[in-house]
């Protein structure tokens, strides 16, 4: 039987005969893709077409907050973002324009972002989401001359469970739950073992196959910040490649040989974690290896190297947890009281105390 083909793909034949590819959701736009079928290159653009935001539907009264989002969203500042952010921040932007797309740009303060933060205080990361976007798009309102003042400025995070630790972080009770319910050969087993002696992300996870693999050296670059990373093939996830079924172009497939998008995936690692009896993600996966390197004396430039971080801040987070956990072990043990050794002089005894008195009592017989 032929294979499915991935969601939103279709083809038409043109009157040269040449097959022409592009992306649609519904009735939606078309996006072409323009590179070979089944190349990297083409998977890499059919990703991006089914997590790139959509044209604006009508157009925008000048100067009202909806037209300048629209204004920032085709600036060179949002074609540098990644596309899981920029996916983010769509759908961040299109709930604020629903709400108060027509209020005029200029009339936004910082009580008004204030209180968007605050409309969202059920769900700290969420609110903290919104902030972060309306920071971004401010910062470029005023490099672009549309705003003098930035409103989000001096409007704080907020704190929450998710915001002091964020993803759960796999223990290593739960990563041998995991691998005693997914043996090698299995796909599951085979997503793990990727993400744990990689540390890469699950958008880069998906993307990765034979064609970054150079002399046991997988090398790509990442999506989320464009940083290049080298990672050797370890010999456990050796192993673990070796004993599955992979695709031509990328390592982890669905069942039915297909590339992952990176948020089905998401949802199918997490599914396949809660089986095994662990409450972690794909993400919480890349913060356990993360641990462990830090535990074992990864220093923050090898941490860099290793998780594609452009700088020192998340780094500094796990040598910091780490550095904490030998200090403590290492202090605890001066509570300890002081062990008297044989060689240890003995404090001195009082006038005919001790041996001196039993000789002075023998030459008195």
């Amino acid at each position: 039987m032929p294979k499915p083909r991935p969601p939103h793909l279709h083809h038409e034949q043109t009157r040269h005969g040449t097959l022409v590819w592009y992306v649609r959701r519904g009735h939606g736009p078309r996006v072409r893709i323009k590179s070979e079928y089944g190349s990297e290159d083409f998977w890499s653009q059919y990703r991006a077409a089914l997590e790139g935001a959509p044209p604006p539907s009508k157009t925008r009264r000048p100067h009202t907050l909806a037209w300048a989002l629209d204004q920032h969203r085709q600036s060179s500042t949002w074609a540098r973002l990644s596309n899981a952010t920029r996916r983010q921040r769509e759908n961040i932007y299109r709930n604020v324009i629903a709400t108060a797309g027509d209020v005029p740009l200029r009339s936004i303060t910082d009580e008004t972002i204030r209180a968007g933060r605050e409309r969202r205080a059920a769900t700290p990361h969420a609110a903290n989401n919104f902030l972060k976007a309306m920071r971004g798009f401010f910062a470029w309102c005023v490099e672009a001359k549309l705003e003098t003042l930035d409103p989000t400025k001096g409007v704080k995070k907020l704190k929450g469970d998710n915001e002091a630790e964020g993803f759960h972080t796999w223990t290593e009770e739960e990563l041998d739950r995991y691998e005693a319910r997914w043996p090698i050969g299995t796909r599951q087993r085979l997503a793990y073992d990727l993400l744990l002696y990689t540390g890469l992300r699950r958008g880069d996870a998906v993307r990765v196959g034979r064609q970054h693999v150079r002399d046991g050296v997988i090398t790509i670059r990442t999506e989320k910040t464009g940083e290049v990373v080298s990672v050797p093939i370890l010999s456990p996830l050796a192993t673990s490649i070796a004993a599955t079924e992979t695709g031509d172009l990328t390592f982890l497939v669905t069942e039915t040989s297909q590339p992952w998008v990176k948020e089905s995936f998401g949802n199918w690692f997490r599914d396949a974690s809660r089986v095994a009896g662990c409450a972690g993600s794909a993400h919480g996966l890349r913060k356990a290896g993360a641990r462990r390197a830090a535990e074992r004396g990864a220093t923050e430039r090898q941490l860099m190297a290793i998780f594609g971080w452009s700088s020192a801040k998340m780094a500094q987070h796990y040598t910091r947890a780490a550095d904490r956990a030998r200090l403590a072990q290492a202090a605890a043990e001066l509570l300890l009281p002081p062990v008297q050794s044989a060689n240890e002089k003995v404090p001195h005894l009082g006038f005919g105390a001790g041996a001196s008195a039993n000789i002075g009592a023998k030459s008195n017989r």
